[in-house]
């Protein structure tokens, strides 16, 4: 647990070293990633590659949270909300190397009675996770229930949501981001994983948006843009996001990502929204992504 222990909550301040500890991390959760759909043949590898920069850097970095003592009130720690929770897979690998779970219980991903669903489930009992998000939509309106709980409590730590572009399309998310401006929710910060993929194609044909951040700001809320797959970038960009929370507005990240990050063939496509590697395509993956002293589970 070097890794938790040297990380959790310190600070907005790195090193060089901090930087290349972090990026070693986000390989190790790639391939956590990968493993986990391989060994069950099962599972959403594009979107979970996508995200693991992002959500290395607030499990290991920005947020403050007692991984040893979970709880669901999480009084004074800020919490987490995967709203897309299909991309269960990063999240789970995060939760395990943050010491949530034993990092071997990934193993059992998508199997039979397993805690680890193939969506992000509460009645398993999972440490870390605090609502089930298989149904698209309902994980934002679920943070602002939090956070303005956390305002009632004069809790003043943070709720962190990452919602898919895909998702978007569904109204009660902008219901609960209507719900957020009105109530002032400027303890809430949400990234917006603005890959462009979902999983019968671009967003854009489907149904998507190419001005997300003016939807956003009409809405009265702040919105600040970023390379999500930049680990240097991601550590600048989420302290100014920060820094305009507490300031009467909610604010969200609009997140560029790329679908499948880390393995080449996975990139560029939505191909990879849903569907698990052969085994010749896993090895191939696998090289691509270089072995960690963290260890594979």
């Amino acid at each position: 647990m070097w890794f938790v222990h040297h990380f959790c909550n310190v600070g907005n301040q790195v090193t060089i070293s901090d930087v290349q500890q972090l990026k070693s991390m986000a390989t190790q959760v790639r391939r956590d990633v990968l493993r986990q759909v391989y060994n069950v043949q099962s599972g959403h590898p594009g979107g979970s590659l996508g995200l693991a920069d992002y959500f290395t850097a607030l499990f290991f970095h920005f947020m403050k949270y007692d991984s040893a003592n979970f709880t669901m009130e999480a009084h004074d720690e800020d919490v987490f909300f995967l709203s897309n929770g299909h991309v269960s897979p990063v999240y789970y690998s995060v939760l395990a190397r943050a010491g949530f779970f034993p990092v071997s219980e990934l193993s059992t991903f998508r199997l039979l009675n397993t805690r680890l669903q193939g969506h992000p489930a509460t009645h398993e009992g999972l440490p870390g996770i605090r609502v089930a998000t298989g149904s698209l939509g309902q994980g934002l309106s679920v943070a602002a229930g939090v956070a303005l709980a956390k305002k009632l409590d004069n809790d003043n730590r943070m709720v962190y949501v990452v919602t898919g572009d895909g998702e978007l399309q569904e109204g009660q998310i902008w219901e609960a981001v209507m719900y957020a401006s009105h109530n002032k929710l400027d303890n809430m910060l949400v990234a917006v994983d603005f890959n462009g993929q979902q999983i019968d194609g671009s967003t854009l044909d489907i149904m998507g948006f190419s001005e997300l951040g003016s939807k956003f700001a009409a809405f009265g809320w702040e919105v600040v843009h970023m390379d999500g797959n930049n680990m240097e970038e991601i550590l600048r960009v989420v302290p100014e996001a920060q820094a305009k929370m507490g300031k009467g507005k909610p604010v969200v990240i609009i997140m560029k990502t790329e679908m499948g990050q880390g393995v080449d063939f996975m990139m560029g496509t939505h191909a990879w929204h849903g569907k698990a590697p052969n085994a010749e395509q896993f090895e191939n993956a696998m090289a691509q992504l270089p072995a960690t002293e963290l260890g594979d589970f």
